[in-house]
């Protein structure tokens, strides 16, 4: 009697080994790690490229309460399904496994003569080892520009390393889509936004799975800060989702013809905002019918003017800058894209003292950025031309909207206070430690001043180089092992099939370096650096959460009743003062052609004003006052220029009891006389 409750648990054992060998042989490798290390998967598929990164990731917040971690502001997860499916080669992940994930496209066999993107964009023949898993003996690299940086393991080992906030910005072009010999699928490029969307879903299932189930990987797509702030607070990657496309919502020009309406937008706006999307570029690479774009430079600049001929029938056009901010010099190395234009037609020269772009935010692009506002999503500045930015700014300070990103070095740094001022964020791209390090200190004091912390744009998948071997006999080389920024975690050299990386021999390749590459902003431009970096989650939520808790401010001025000084004489139209307090931004007030103007408005009660829009026609106030009174006859100044340049200008102050708001125009900014199309006038 005895003995056999004991042989009972012996079959019992035998036949759990049993099963056990025949789940090892059929599916993913079980984890060696403990049933407490919840961040190690339960399975792993096997073989797979390694973390080698040891200890818990940080979980919780600092002292403050503020989450902590570094935010990769500008990747592109999936642009391997972008471009038409063949311009970047492999997969962030397959359910078959690492070898078929990370494979080259098969037009690059034997010898990657037939890379044609590489040498296009960065000159060279393109010729490489073409085999990946297990090999890896020419990728990635970190100036591959057609090979798979993004590797599930890889983004893996970014997390473990101390990264806490992922933008996936969806991203394709039309047009070098259908200039590329090798694709599989259309050049829409909203088809191609929206499978990038699902896969990166199915990105996160498929890491899921290996954790035990839904919602219990690392890797958690949110759709509002709140949420993502938990799943930091959980220690997890939250992954955001953008789109940088050159034609959001079909919305492309020819020959400065918009393709879209209002309606277009409003649709598109809605289906991305259902997507997940919360955050977008509105123009990218061409000029479209929404907004101009900063321009390439080099070889590359060259390559995207002949693109924009080509999908536009217009090349880049500039004018002289009005003020300290600059578009990009225009690339004008001679590139072989050029063979692609019509007999006759080349790229035109440009003045070097002409480097504004002349298109700037279109009225299509002013309605669409108003969108992005009424739906709470942040609006990413880097790409748009000097002019486009600033009307951009303009709009965003004239109703305190902080929702603004600028992610990777695209934006003139001129702009950045304004940036900081609405409490939007700003990333740096991911340059050499030595190049990031000496442009974060030429904001340093604005970071303090405001309080925020700092993020990097990786743009891995992009096509852009990334930060190359500074070499072994380097000064202050990353030594390994070493620990993560929080001091929690170790990491040594990673590991893909038969290939080790060492940062110092082979920089950024793929973007599980970025551990490796914060190590030698550390070592190289100072502990500093990364310590602001390791705030920008914290700051990058707080510009998201702002953004959705931003509500309209109520104008006090519209409908109310408006006199004026004059008001130009039309038989077509009125310019009556009234017009400017309609509610129609297409009307106007107008004033005779005469130096010293006046306009007010009566707000029927005393309100404490703060802030009063103008939003000028093109005969703007170069000089004039904003005046306060309470009974209509006594004028205080609240605020004043002598350096009007039209456009929106607010006017901010301290908050001051008011029943009726003057603008004093004292001299004009042109030969007509004042203009404005609208006036907003704002309570403390």
């Amino acid at each position: 009697m005895a003995r056999r409750p004991y042989r009972r648990r012996k079959d019992v054992t035998v036949l759990s080994l049993l099963l056990l060998l025949v789940a090892v042989a059929l599916g993913p490798t079980p984890s060696s790690a403990a049933a407490a290390d919840w961040w190690n998967p339960t399975a792993r598929p096997a073989p797979d490229a390694q973390i080698n990164v040891t200890g818990e990731p940080f979980k919780g917040t600092d002292s403050a309460g503020d989450v902590r971690g570094f935010v990769d502001a500008h990747n592109h997860l999936f642009s391997n399904e972008a471009f038409g499916g063949r311009l970047i080669c492999g997969k962030p992940f397959s359910a078959a496994g690492v070898a078929d994930a990370l494979k080259d496209c098969p037009e690059h066999y034997p010898d990657g003569t037939l890379a044609i993107f590489d040498y296009i964009t960065h000159g060279g023949d393109g010729r490489h080892d073409p085999v990946g898993w297990p090999t890896f003996k020419d990728w990635p690299a970190h100036d591959s520009m057609t090979h798979q940086a993004n590797y599930y393991a890889w983004i893996e080992r970014a997390w473990r390393g101390g990264q806490r906030v992922l933008v996936n910005d969806l991203v394709t072009n039309g047009m070098i889509c259908s200039v590329y010999p090798f694709k599989d699928r259309s050049c829409d490029e909203m088809t191609s936004i929206r499978l990038q969307a699902k896969l990166t879903y199915a990105l996160q299932d498929h890491i899921d799975t290996m954790y035990g189930g839904p919602g219990k990987g690392w890797f958690r797509i949110v759709l509002d800060s709140a949420q993502a702030r938990e799943v930091i607070k959980q220690g997890k990657l939250a992954v955001v989702l953008g789109v940088e496309t050159s034609e959001p919502f079909g919305c492309k020009q020819i020959l400065d013809i918009p393709q879209c309406s209002r309606a277009d937008i409003d649709k598109g706006l809605d289906e991305l905002y259902d997507l997940g999307v919360r955050s977008m570029f509105l123009c990218h690479k061409f000029d479209n019918a929404l907004c101009g774009v900063r321009f390439d430079e080099h070889g590359l600049g060259a390559a995207i003017n002949v693109g924009q001929f080509l999908s536009t029938g217009t090349f880049w056009k500039t004018e002289k800058c009005t003020g300290p901010q600059k578009d990009n010099p225009i690339g004008l190395t001679e590139s072989d894209a050029e063979e692609d234009l019509p007999d006759g037609v080349e790229v035109p020269a440009y003045d070097e003292n002409a480097q504004c772009n002349v298109r700037g935010l279109t009225d299509l692009g002013e309605y669409a950025v108003r969108g992005m506002m009424q739906r709470k999503m942040m609006l990413e500045i880097d790409h748009m031309s000097v002019k486009a930015t600033g009307r951009v700014l303009d709009i965003f300070e004239a109703a305190s909207y902080p929702g603004v990103l600028s992610s990777h070095s695209w934006m003139d740094l001129n702009w950045t206070e304004r940036v900081y001022s609405l409490g939007g964020f700003v990333a740096q791209y991911m340059h050499g430690s030595q190049e990031f390090g000496a442009e974060a200190k030429r904001t340093d004091a604005l970071r303090e001043k405001y309080d925020v912390g700092y993020g990097y744009g990786t743009d891995f998948n992009g096509i852009g180089d990334h930060p190359a071997p500074r070499g072994a006999d380097a000064p202050n080389p990353v030594t390994y092992p070493f620990k993560s920024a929080d001091g929690g975690s170790v990491i040594d050299r990673q590991t893909s099939g038969q290939r080790t990386f060492d940062y110092n021999t082979d920089g950024a390749a793929h973007v599980g370096m970025i551990p490796d590459w914060i190590e030698d902003i550390r070592r190289v431009a100072g502990p500093g650096v990364v310590d602001d970096l390791f705030r920008g989650a914290e700051s990058y939520l707080g510009t998201w959460g702002a953004s959705e808790q931003h509500r309209a401010g109520v104008n006090l001025a519209k409908g109310r009743t408006a006199t004026a000084s004059s008001s130009e004489s039309n038989p077509f139209t009125s310019y009556q003062p009234g017009r400017a307090v309609d509610g129609d931004d297409d009307s106007r007030w107008a004033s005779d052609w005469s130096g010293e103007q006046s306009w007010q408005v009566d707000l029927g009660a005393t309100h404490l004003v703060s802030r009063v829009t103008l939003d000028w026609e093109r005969a703007y106030g170069k000089s004039y006052r904003v005046e306060l009174s309470t009974d209509g006859v006594h004028w205080q100044t609240a605020w004043s220029t002598t350096a009007g340049d039209g456009g929106l200008d607010t006017a901010r102050f301290t908050g001051t009891p008011a029943r009726h708001v003057r603008i004093h125009g004292l001299e004009r900014g042109t030969d007509w006389g004042y203009s404005l199309h609208e006036v907003g006038v704002h309570s403390a």
